[in-house]
């Protein structure tokens, strides 16, 4: 049985201990805020762990974001500073520059080039804040490679990648974070469709098959699998050859 209160107070104390072993006393914990349950709990965490005036929150939309003000709520009521960085003629620009360079964009490129972007962003604010970057990834997501590699999956230290996100939820609950925060249902920020939607199967689903290895679809088992096993290199350290 998952006790979504202790796992809190690991994490905090984890995270404090973290910034204790890895960084000075005014070194800031630097999330990217997006509004959805991820970033909301990764942030809720790093102001229990350090205190409202060591964690920024980082707002990025890609132009116009129809759902921003939800960021800004988070901000609001956790008490915490935040800035506002566009990245739109960022990813504008270079997708330009690809184009002007005979190449086509793809799918693949449109999808993870803002994700890289935005944590470039996020270790830029990182140097000037004198800051360390928060990991926002749960354990489902990364699961079935729904990441980033050096986008949303990197960072300097991950409270949550452990934890499915069911748990992340209830993680959310134990910080009596409001149910816009810990319940918005997550879209992949191009073509208005759920993160379940392109999985193809619910979360409820796969967070099961992970802790207690059911799953009664065969073919949504298979699908799990495969998915695990071709985006293994997300999370894996890189491979290195050596003398």
């Amino acid at each position: 049985m998952f006790n979504a209160n202790h796992v809190k107070n690991q994490i905090v104390s984890w995270i404090r201990e973290y910034f204790l072993n890895n960084a000075s006393a005014e070194t800031v914990a630097v999330v990217g805020i997006s509004g959805g349950k991820d970033s909301s709990v990764v942030a809720a965490l790093c102001v229990e762990a350090l205190g409202v005036d060591r964690v920024i929150g980082v707002l990025m939309p890609d132009g116009e974001q129809f759902d921003i003000d939800v960021s800004f709520d988070l901000c609001k009521t956790l008490g915490i500073k935040h800035v506002v960085v566009n990245i739109g003629e960022s990813v504008k620009s270079l997708y330009k520059e690809i184009s002007k360079s005979g190449m086509e964009l793809n799918d693949v490129a449109t999808f993870n080039t803002p994700a890289r972007i935005r944590m470039t962003t996020l270790y830029a604010v990182s140097g000037i804040t004198n800051g360390r970057v928060a990991n926002t990834c749960n354990l489902s997501e990364d699961y079935v490679g729904y990441s980033t590699k050096y986008g949303d999956s990197a960072g300097d230290f991950s409270p949550i990648s452990d934890l499915t996100v069911s748990e992340v939820r209830a993680i959310g609950r134990e910080l009596r974070l409001d149910s816009k925060f810990v319940d918005k249902v997550p879209l992949d920020g191009l073509s208005g469709k759920t993160d379940e939607d392109n999985l193809g199967f619910t979360y409820d689903v796969l967070d099961r098959y992970i802790r207690e290895g059911v799953c009664e679809d065969s073919a949504v088992r298979e699908k799990i699998d495969r998915l695990h096993r071709l985006n293994l290199h997300k999370v894996k350290p890189m491979p290195m050859f050596e003398l």
